[in-house]
């Protein structure tokens, strides 16, 4: 596998469009940019291949199946050498959606999305907080997510040069 595979513009407005929408058919992104569907496939593959296409996602409305509550937990770990155990731990729990590894206050920072707050105090009391090597939790509620999107990766590219 290369491992200096140089990303050109065709493999960017691939990908941007893909951003956009994960759903779009290879035969229409083809279109948009002026290749053959058999291209769009080859990158893609050689995308994949690279790890940089690493699969893709449904965007969900979470609140709509009764998933209300979205909280951030920041985690201090009792010694930065428990942070495998407590991930493979947390990845246990359904609730938790996300998880980074940080620096600053917390060792590890995560995203959880619960039913309602009586459901995140269960999952805190009952579930992360008797994980052997944490030593303490902090909460923070999400009042609203203003946004939540994908990089830009043309318009970023394009700024920086």
């Amino acid at each position: 596998m290369a491992r200096n595979y140089e990303l050109d513009d065709t493999d960017r407005k691939i990908l941007a469009l893909l951003i956009e929408d994960a759903k779009m058919p290879y035969t229409e992104i083809a279109r948009k940019v002026h290749v053959s569907g058999g291209t769009v496939h080859v990158r893609m593959a050689r995308l994949e291949e690279l790890g940089i296409v690493q699969g893709a996602t449904l965007k969900i409305d979470y609140q709509k199946l009764g998933y209300g509550v979205r909280a951030f937990l920041g985690i201090y770990l009792q010694k930065s050498s428990v942070y495998e155990s407590v991930v493979a731990a947390l990845r246990q729990i359904p609730e938790v959606v996300s998880i980074d590894f940080t620096t600053g206050a917390y060792g590890i920072f995560a995203r959880l999305i619960c039913r309602d707050t009586n459901h995140l105090r269960e999952v805190l009391h009952e579930q992360i907080q008797l994980i052997e090597g944490i030593e303490r939790t902090e909460t923070l509620i999400s009042l609203e997510e203003a946004f939540n999107r994908p990089i830009q990766l043309q318009e970023v590219e394009e700024r920086a040069s």
